[in-house]
C-alpha cells in the first residue's frame, strides 16, 4: 500500500506521558502490518518525528490498542506499543502505566464500557504482561469528565483524578530471588512489580541521583556502565537478551531531597525519564519495602513503618505517590500485595490521522537478458 490510510485515532495524555488510543479493529490484524502502520503514523524513523504525531521523545511515542477482553476478570484489553523516535522500531516488551490512566475514559468513549452516573470503574487486561489493573474516574450524567483539580507532577494543570488499582501480579517480586546481586560489579536490587526494575545507589556509579535527566543522558562513561549493568541483569531477570529492548529500566536512587522516600533518576532504557513511569514507581516503592535491598539505609522511610502507607517518589520534575503494601512471609520470598496511584488523564483531540504513505518496492536491480 503506498497511498495513504485513514485510521481512526484519539491522542490522549496519560499520566506524564502522551500517545495515540486506537481501536484494534480500526487496525490490521496482522502485527507486522499493523506496526509499519504505527511507524507511519508516528513520524518514525526521524528524530524530530516531524511527519507525525510523535513528539520526538520515548515518552511522546506511544500507543495504546484497545479491545474488548474475552478475560472474565477484565472489561478491555489494552496492549501497549513503543515506537521507536529514531528507528522503525516498535516494541510490544513493556507495559505503560501511564497510558493506562488513559484506557478506561477511551473505553468508555468508544461505547466499549457503559458509563455510571458519577463514576465509572473499567477493569483492564495489560495484554503485554497479562496483569490486570481497575481505573476509576468521574462520569456525571454518564459522560467522561477530565476536568477537576488533581495535580500531578509533570503536567503543568490540573485534571480529574483517575485511581489505578493493581492487584497483586503474577510475576515474581524478586526476579533473582534475592533482595540484593552484585551486577557487573555494582551492588544492585531486581524487582518486578508490575515493571522489570533494576535498582542501584547512584553514588555507586560515581553520580550524585540529583543531576538533570540531559546530564546524566551526555555522560558517556555513566551510559556505558549502565548499558553493561541492563544486559547481565536482563539475563539474571529471565528476560534473556535484552539489547533490543526497553526492559528491564533502570533506576537511580539517593537519599530524599523534599519530604518524599527517595529521590529517583530512571533510565527508559538509554533516555532519562523526565519523571518517573506509574509502574516502575510502583516497582521502586517496592523495592523500597523489601528487606536488604540496596534502597535500605538509603531511603526515608521514618513514619512508614505500616506496610500499607503510602510512599512518595520524587523524580526529576516533582513526585509520585504510591500506595504500596508486600507480604513478608516467613521462609519465602517476599510479594506484592497491594499497589494503587493516582493519575490524571485527558483528550487532546479525536479524529482520523492520516499516516505517512508506505514506501513502494524496490525495483528490481536486474537489466534485460
Amino acid at each position: 500500500m503506498t497511498g495513504f490510510a485513514e485510521v481512526r485515532c484519539m491522542l490522549m495524555r496519560g499520566g506524564t506521558s502522551k500517545g495515540a488510543y486506537f481501536l484494534a479493529a480500526d487496525l490490521p490484524a496482522d502485527p507486522s502490518v499493523r506496526d509499519d502502520l504505527l511507524v507511519r503514523v508516528m513520524g518514525s524513523p526521524d528524530p524530530r518525528q516531524i511527519d507525525g504525531l510523535g513528539g520526538a521523545h520515548p515518552l511522546t511515542s506511544k500507543v495504546a490498542v484497545v479491545c474488548p477482553s474475552t478475560d472474565p476478570e477484565a472489561d478491555v484489553d489494552y496492549l501497549f506499543l513503543q515506537v521507536a523516535v529514531d528507528e522503525p522500531d516498535v516494541s510490544d516488551r513493556q507495559n505503560c502505566g501511564n497510558l493506562l490512566a488513559g484506557v478506561g475514559p477511551f473505553a468508555v468513549e468508544r461505547g466499549l464500557v457503559p458509563a455510571d452516573d458519577g463514576e465509572t470503574s473499567v477493569r483492564i487486561r495489560m495484554v503485554n504482561s497479562g496483569d490486570l489493573a481497575t481505573a476509576t474516574f468521574p462520569t456525571p450524567g454518564g459522560r467522561v469528565d477530565y476536568t477537576g483539580d488533581t495535580k500531578i507532577s509533570g503536567v503543568p494543570d490540573t485534571a480529574a483524578g483517575v485511581v489505578i488499582e493493581f492487584p497483586p501480579g503474577k510475576n515474581e517480586l524478586l526476579p533473582t530471588g534475592n533482595p540484593r546481586d552484585t551486577v557487573a560489579g555494582i551492588e544492585v536490587t531486581c524487582v518486578d512489580n508490575g515493571m522489570p526494575t533494576v535498582l542501584i545507589c547512584a553514588e555507586a556509579l560515581k553520580v550524585t541521583g540529583y543531576e538533570e535527566p540531559e546530564d546524566l543522558e551526555a555522560n558517556q562513561e555513566l551510559s556505558a556502565r549502565l548499558q553493561e549493568i541492563r544486559l547481565s541483569a536482563g539475563q539474571l531477570m529471565k528476560l534473556g537478551d535484552v539489547s533490543a529492548t526497553t526492559v528491564p529500566k533502570l533506576t537511580l536512587l539517593a537519599p530524599p531531597r523534599h519530604g518524599g522516600a527517595v529521590t529517583t533518576r530512571t533510565f527508559i532504557p538509554v533516555r532519562c525519564h523526565t519523571s518517573i513511569g506509574v509502574l516502575g514507581a510502583a516497582s521502586v516503592a517496592a523495592g523500597l519495602r523489601i528487606t536488604g535491598s540496596v534502597a535500605h539505609g538509603l531511603a526515608d522511610l521514618t513514619g512508614r513503618s505500616e506496610q500499607h502507607d503510602r510512599l512518595r517518589i520524587e523524580h526529576p520534575s516533582g513526585f509520585t505517590d504510591i500506595e504500596s503494601s508486600i507480604d513478608h512471609a516467613s521462609g519465602s520470598t517476599p510479594r506484592a500485595r497491594r499497589t494503587a496511584v493516582v493519575r490524571t488523564a485527558r483528550k487532546i483531540f479525536d479524529g482520523t490521522v492520516f499516516p505517512r504513505p508506505a514506501l513502494a518496492p524496490a525495483p528490481s536491480s536486474g537489466g534485460p537478458r
